[in-house]
């Protein structure tokens, strides 16, 4: 009987003690605050009338700018060839289509008349593969360390995801070459991966468990290696039933834009057809440069354990002002060259026209308020980074060779924007835009330079280090 006694009133104490932090909190909204805040938003005629408007219409339709509504101008005076527009559909594969986008369009440059689709789910059966032994080896490495430090996290917390970069195109396709389009299409779990991803995360985690369980208990490097295989075997199935069994070896002819053959029809395997279509090893022959106001410019990053392949490169850039990445897109774009580069999209973004701008909508004068941040400020908060993967195809520049504007083919299929195509705006180009894959012809030898400087680690929990999607 006094236990109980002893024990209520303990439970007593505890809950008067919560009651009593959270009344005496200064942090928490008090019944003053509270009161303040309604009465500093009483409602006004005008706000009744937007609440009413809000009530049954979309944000960004109020908050259009209708002054900045007009016709688009979709002269650019230095543009690219156009070829078809691809749809990655409801997967975050903007990364591979973008840079698939580039070797498609540098094979018919070389060519002058052939032309080439080439299969994403191909190259994304070995990503996803790839990217699980790089979960699963990664856990090995970290076995030691113990569940909840922040590099283990960083593994469970993202076993597997569909985003990546330029870097995992250059890997992959050299790794395990490519096929085109008609050789291996589209599944339905490529054009839509999040059950297939859930599943293979799912299974990954159990795996990576079992791994660390066989680390923590000092089994030898040759048995943890010959189990991790069989664990990836299991993923190998998954990925065979989803998005099919990887093309061995095919018979191709080339055609031209209208589909009549050019070339007579030639056995291949997936890596003679990576030597006849991109002709050069990739990695090596580009930089990649970034802009993040945050840090000091002219510096070289490279991002740990942000990398498609285990035994590949994690992405390494070069950090540069907005002027700088500009010339670069530029020399390149009048070579007739076509550019990966990524964006945080969904700022200022007119859907329905395909149109970019800072001025489409004014979200400041529709609540009474103001939105102050710069572009540093919004990586630090997360509020904003690259997001988004898009071909850059096109500039118009002034007489003294300023942009004017800016186009690049999206990922989104071709009815939709400007023909599958999005304008972007200078003012907005430098606020939204952040990442850029140029050939090395088109960069000067001081960057060049710059960019072999012993790169500084940053970790991939930075906001502005998400994979494109």
């Amino acid at each position: 009987m006094f236990e109980i006694m002893r024990k209520t009133l303990l439970c007593i104490t505890l809950i008067g003690a919560v009651q009593g932090l959270a009344q005496t909190s200064d942090g928490g909204i008090s019944p003053d605050m509270l009161q303040q805040l309604q009465q500093q938003n009483a409602p006004s005629v005008s706000d009744r009338a937007l609440r009413n408007a809000l009530a049954a219409n979309a944000i960004d339709q109020l908050a259009q700018n209708r002054a900045n509504a007009g016709t688009i101008d979709t002269y650019f005076s230095v543009e690219t060839k156009k070829q078809s527009i691809t749809n990655q559909r409801s997967s975050g594969r903007c990364w591979m289509f973008s840079g698939l986008n580039v070797l498609r369009s540098n094979f018919a440059k070389r060519t002058d008349s052939l032309s080439v689709e080439l299969s994403h789910d191909y190259l994304f059966f070995y990503d996803q593969l790839e990217k699980s032994n790089l979960f699963l080896q990664g856990v090995i490495d970290t076995g030691k360390k113990p569940i909840d430090d922040l590099r283990v996290q960083f593994f469970f917390q993202h076993p597997i995801s569909d985003g990546g970069t330029f870097c995992g195109v250059a890997d992959l396709a050299e790794k395990y070459g490519l096929v085109p389009a008609d050789i291996q299409p589209e599944t339905f779990s490529a054009d839509n991966t999040s059950k297939m991803a859930a599943i293979i995360k799912s299974k990954l985690r159990e795996q990576g468990l079992e791994l660390r369980r066989m680390v923590a208990d000092g089994k030898r490097p040759a048995d943890i290696r010959k189990r991790k295989t069989q664990m990836l075997s299991e993923i190998y199935h998954i990925l065979v039933i989803t998005l099919g069994e990887p093309v061995k070896e095919f018979t191709y002819a080339f055609k031209d834009k209208s589909g009549k053959p050019l070339t007579p029809v030639r056995k291949y395997t997936p890596k003679s057809f990576y030597d006849e279509v991109v002709g050069q090893p990739l990695n090596g022959s580009f930089i990649m440069v970034m802009n993040d106001p945050r840090r000091p410019y002219y510096k070289t990053y490279e991002v740990e354990y942000d990398r498609h392949v285990y035994d590949g490169h994690n992405w390494k850039y070069l950090n540069l002002p907005m002027e700088d990445i500009e010339t670069l897109a530029i020399a390149s774009l009048k070579d007739g060259r076509k550019l990966y580069s990524s964006y945080d999209v969904g700022k200022q973004l007119d859907r329905k026209r395909g149109y970019c701008d800072l001025d489409n909508y004014d979200y400041a004068s529709l609540f009474g308020t103001t939105f102050t941040m710069n572009k540093a400020d919004r990586i630090s908060t997360f509020d904003s980074g690259s997001t988004h993967a898009m071909t850059l195809t096109a500039v118009d520049l002034t007489p003294q060779g300023e942009p004017i504007k800016w186009k690049v083919e999206n990922s989104w299929g071709g009815d939709w924007g400007q023909q599958g195509c999005l304008i972007m705006s200078a003012p907005w180009f430098r606020e939204y835009m952040f990442r850029l894959v140029v050939d090395k012809q088109y960069v000067s030898e001081k960057l060049l330079r710059d960019f072999e400087q012993q790169p500084v680690m940053v970790m991939p929990e930075d906001p502005l280090f998400q994979m494109d999607e």
